[in-house]
């Protein structure tokens, strides 16, 4: 990669983004850049053509995002990064899954940089989807709606260090709020089997239901976002 399009990708702030409008349930995203341009292609040539050595630069964005979500100092235990999962027709086509190509790369770039942090490949699609390109922001959510899973055991996992789900690109945020929504879903039992007290002085006042999913801290980043969901040009 060229020194400009390094600028482009990873060389400023990665900063939170909102879709608008905004689905119900999406966990506070961080992204590394604007997905314009330079960022643009870098991203359509990784994922569409093949373009494989391009995983570390993305990877070391998707690291920056990783760190803004969650700063240095907070969470417990490592860095638990969850690629949102391609269908299984987009991986046969692609011939890789560019996702979780670019979060293990982001989690190399963590660990050099002295944060431990793995990934976690523990989401899968329970039934199929329809492509989503040319589908509004509506349209995703309901061809998304209880789409993907947690399988037996992922949970547990899960409960081992701070979660924060990861994908190359955000644009309606449809995906990500799905993917949440699948790992809150499947820690609610992991939850439970604490003791209300434990529970009560994580989660605070409030439903039982809701002070165990308040146990899951579930953030979000990905390498690029819209411009106009970055919060710094909303107005």
């Amino acid at each position: 990669m060229c020194d400009d399009c390094g600028r482009a990708l990873y060389g400023t702030w990665a900063g939170r983004v909102r879709p608008a409008p905004e689905p119900a349930g999406l966990p506070v995203v961080h992204a590394a850049a604007p997905y314009e341009d330079a960022v643009r292609a870098v991203l359509l040539a990784h994922k569409e053509r093949g373009a494989l050595g391009l995983a570390a630069p993305l990877g070391r964005a998707l690291a920056g995002a990783v760190q803004a979500a969650v700063p240095p100092g907070t969470g417990v235990g490592p860095l638990l990064l969850v690629p949102v999962p391609s269908t299984r027709r987009a991986v046969g086509a692609r011939g890789h899954d560019a996702a979780r190509r670019i979060a293990l790369a982001a989690a190399a770039e963590l660990r050099r940089a002295g944060r431990p942090g793995r990934v976690l490949p523990v989401l899968r699609q329970r039934r199929a989807v329809a492509d989503q390109s040319g589908l509004g922001a509506r349209q995703r959510a309901v061809n998304l709606s209880g789409a993907l899973e947690v399988p037996v055991g992922g949970a547990r996992l899960l409960a081992a260090g701070r979660v924060v789900l990861v994908d190359d690109l955000m644009t309606t945020g449809a995906s990500l709020a799905e993917a949440a929504r699948a790992l809150r879903a499947a820690m609610v039992p992991v939850a439970s089997s604490v003791s209300p007290a434990v529970a009560g002085k994580v989660a605070g006042a409030g439903p039982p239901g809701a002070a165990m999913s308040a146990r899951v801290q579930v953030s979000a980043a990905v390498v690029a976002a819209p411009a106009l969901s970055f919060e710094i040009n909303r107005n």
